[in-house]
């Protein structure tokens, strides 16, 4: 195809995808307002959506990691802050990244098995052996050591926090196990809160969001928030901004012109909202992302999903 964009389809690694050069639409102000207006928030969106994308610019931006960021939005957010608060910029914090993808949750043992390699992994990091807790009070020895050892205090992100129950889900006991296993987990978070920079999680459903985080009440859901209506997929205002060489290059392939193109895009593509109202409704509405790039490489409107 034509077109200067190198497209991102299917990359969930934020700073892969900024240092091999592949197009990326801004989302770091949401990062930006999160970061600096709240601690534990909640994000329910379907599946390839650009949710570990999103997890993985939290990452990057709470690691400090400042080149990733050259030129977008919250380069400039951040210098303004600076200038008006004071205080340092681009702090490096420990984060503790818990990502349940690549695991079997539909044995007995499985979730025990991942979370046993995460923590692991987090004790080499920082040199200390708490395997002879439980999971949770284990974790809550790790969010103190690192917060002590390093000045700051931790940031904790979840990447599919309900993958253990959809995996298992026609298992209703071991559902029940994992979801036992998982609220005792999750519970450290508001019991180490004096070690929490930050924190959150991510799934695909809210439907067990009230029993596994019934202990975590300060914990905010964004979901259906007006603020972050936009915060993954894609709007048409960030399509035409961003991929305009591709939406014209996609039209020719189809024979119409450009706002045909654009209708048949929003027909297949664009029947996500999260929230009705806000300063542009239409913007309201977004696109699946990883469908949207799929049909500009492949040149036709197909079932991406």
């Amino acid at each position: 195809m034509s077109g200067n964009a190198k497209l991102p389809i299917g990359i969930q690694d934020f700073a892969g995808l900024r240092e091999d050069g592949y197009a990326y639409v801004d989302k770091t102000a949401y990062v930006f307002k999160m970061a600096n207006e709240g601690k534990p928030y909640f994000l329910s969106r379907p599946r390839r959506f650009g949710k570990s994308l999103l997890v993985s610019t939290m990452r990057a931006y709470f690691e400090g990691r400042r080149e990733l960021f050259e030129g977008l939005e919250i380069e400039r957010l951040e210098a303004e802050r600076i200038s008006r608060e004071g205080g340092e910029a681009w702090v490096v914090r420990p984060v503790f990244l818990l990502s349940f993808n690549g695991a079997d949750y539909t044995r007995e043992g499985g979730l025990e098995g991942k979370l046993d390699a995460l923590l692991r992994g987090f004790e080499a990091t920082w040199g200390d052996d708490f395997s002879d807790l439980g999971f949770g009070p284990r974790f809550q020895q790790l969010l103190e050591a690192a917060h002590k050892k390093s000045g700051h205090r931790c940031v904790v992100l979840v990447d599919e926090y309900d993958k253990p129950l959809l995996d298992a889900i026609d298992d209703d006991a071991l559902v029940e196990h994992n979801r036992a296993v998982l609220k005792g987990f999750y519970s450290v978070l508001k019991d180490a809160d004096e070690h929490l920079r930050f924190a959150f999680l991510t799934g695909v459903t809210r439907f067990s969001k009230v029993s596994i985080f019934s202990d975590l009440n300060n914990l905010r859901d964004i979901s259906l928030s007006a603020d972050y209506a936009a915060i993954c997929g894609m709007t048409e205002s960030e399509l035409l901004d961003a991929f305009g060489p591709e939406l014209d290059t996609l039209a020719e392939q189809l024979g119409e012109n450009r706002e045909e193109c654009l209708e048949a895009l929003r027909a297949h593509y664009d029947g996500y909202c999260f929230h009705p109202d806000g300063p542009d409704g239409k913007d309201r509405k977004v696109y699946n992302p990883f469908s949207l790039l799929c049909a500009f490489v492949e040149g036709r409107l197909g079932s991406y999903w």
